[in-house]
């Protein structure tokens, strides 16, 4: 059995040993830290140089990791940033490397700079007024001069803009700043001001361009987003409107104007959506109806009733319901003239009523603003074809019936007329003469207007009993006049076929 004093004497051989063998494990990994710094300061340096930025910034990140104190990983990880446009992130690194070495002026000359694009002019000009007293080298001292000296106009600019702001000259603040974003194409303050300024003065892309720049450049610009919302809404863009109300409310949950319109948005835009599943689904009253509503619900922003007016215009010519189509459709048309869908719903509706002169002239105008529009095109040809053929024979004018009628209708149309002018019925060989031709007028009508494929091709614009129409297709018996109709009784059989019943 080992003795407690025998083990004691053997720590007490070996313990030297030990502690050299802990003191070298510990500067091993002291200066495998540090050689590791170095191996991926070295690779930073490569990867960028070779433009490989992702790379080069994981290595620059590393190297910040395992020596905080290192300036040189922080400024190599700012150029890194900043050759990635990501000026937010290397701002902070640059500040560091200023405050671990003061007098590195090529860090403090680029914060400078960054502060300038962003407007932050106190503190630009401060980091450019340290350089030039920095001892900098011949190009230093020269860009820190002229940027010091641009910041001064940019100072005097700025206050000229707010002075005309204030006075509520919008044209020369907007030009004012224009000079200022140019070189401060990070300030939020200035872009905003413009934005309120192209707001007022009618330029509301503008304004959503400026309004769009401010709202990425600062991280929680709520205000931004609720401008954007409301000018999209102001548009009659319900859909964009809804988009930058959330984004308002996603920063923000409480945000009271955002929370107030996004209701409203979300309401209209869902009034506006199931007016278009009903049009869809060709039901068109009640598309009409859900458009009426959405007038209720907004009836102050002008372009949501013009596209409200616009889809009832449509809804109704789609429905037959021409005459209200074409009183609708020519109050938006009052507003928007060169509008092609109401242009071309309201030729629709004047076909309808049968004005096809009127159609063509609406055709023809959708036509000028929209080339190559294949329902413009057919549309007018089916237009034309109409107006010709409806000054030759109309089988709808014929039996006394609309274009909408019902098959029933037609025959009893037919029926009446074909008893009333039957030619037996008249003596007179001049009065029976004209009977016979009108008999055949009327049972012709009857004929096409009863048979499916011969009324569409009559609805389209071609006459199926017209042999120059047909080109070369069979000419009908009726063409060949009334005396066909000898040794057969055209009440009794045939296409004709049905019974008169008198008292």
């Amino acid at each position: 059995m080992v003795s407690i004093e025998h083990v004691a004497h053997k720590i007490l051989t070996y313990m030297p040993y030990v502690l050299v063998l802990i003191d070298m494990r510990y500067e091993g990994v002291k200066c495998g830290r540090e050689g590791s710094v170095d191996n991926h300061m070295e690779m930073g340096k490569k990867l960028l140089a070779a433009g490989q930025l992702a790379d080069a910034l994981s290595h620059f990140h590393a190297a910040v990791d395992g020596d905080p104190k290192n300036y040189i990983a922080f400024y190599r990880r700012a150029t890194v940033y900043l050759a990635m446009g990501k000026s937010k992130s290397a701002l902070p690194d640059l500040s560091r490397v200023i405050e671990l070495k003061p007098d590195f002026t090529s860090a403090r000359l680029q914060r400078g700079n960054l502060l300038l694009k962003q407007g932050r002019l106190d503190e630009a000009e401060s980091d450019f007024k340290k350089v030039l007293k920095s001892n900098p080298n011949d190009k230093e001292e020269k860009e820190a001069q002229s940027q010091l000296t641009k910041s001064d106009e940019i100072q005097r600019l700025v206050a000229q803009a707010r002075s005309s702001f204030n006075s509520k000259d919008y044209v020369t603040t907007a030009n004012q700043l224009n000079t200022v974003i140019e070189t401060c194409v990070w300030d939020v303050t200035s872009r905003e001001m413009r934005a309120e300024c192209f707001i007022q003065m009618g330029e509301m892309g503008k304004a959503i361009s400026d309004l769009k720049a401010a709202s990425k450049l600062k991280s929680d610009n709520t205000q931004a987003f609720y401008k954007l919302s409301t000018i999209y809404y102001n548009l009659g863009d319900h859909e964009m409107s809804l988009n930058e109300v959330r984004e308002c409310l996603k920063l923000d949950p409480d945000h009271k104007q955002c929370y107030s319109h996004y209701k409203q948005v979300k309401k209209l835009n869902k009034q506006i959506h199931s007016a278009e599943e009903l049009i869809q689904e060709q039901r068109y009253e009640d598309a009409v109806s859900k458009y009426e509503a959405v007038m209720k619900t907004e009836p102050n922003v002008h372009h949501f009733s013009l596209l409200a007016k616009e889809r009832i215009c449509h809804a109704l010519a789609q429905n037959q319901q021409a005459s209200k189509a074409i009183s609708v459709c020519s109050e938006v048309l009052e507003s928007d003239p060169h509008n092609v869908n109401v242009l071309k719903d309201r030729a629709e509706a004047h076909v309808q009523e049968e004005q096809y002169e009127e159609a063509i002239k609406d055709y023809e105008s959708a036509a000028q603003h929209s080339e190559n529009d294949r329902q413009i095109k057919e549309g007018l040809e089916r237009a034309q074809r109409l107006l010709k053929q409806s000054q030759k024979r109309d089988y709808y004018k014929i039996l006394g019936v609309k274009r909408t009628a019902q098959k029933k209708e037609i025959i009893k149309a037919y029926r009446k007329l074909a008893q009333q002018w039957h030619p037996d019925n008249f003596q007179d060989p001049e009065e029976k003469k004209k009977a016979e031709k009108k008999f055949i007028d009327i049972a012709q009508a009857k004929e096409v207007l009863t048979d499916p494929e011969m009324r569409t091709k009559f609805d389209h614009g071609e006459d199926p009993m017209d042999p120059e129409s047909q080109q070369g297709h069979r000419h009908h018996h009726f063409n060949e006049g009334f005396h066909n109709f000898q040794g057969f009784n055209p009440f009794g059989s045939g296409p004709f076929n049905f019974k008169f019943n008198f008292n």
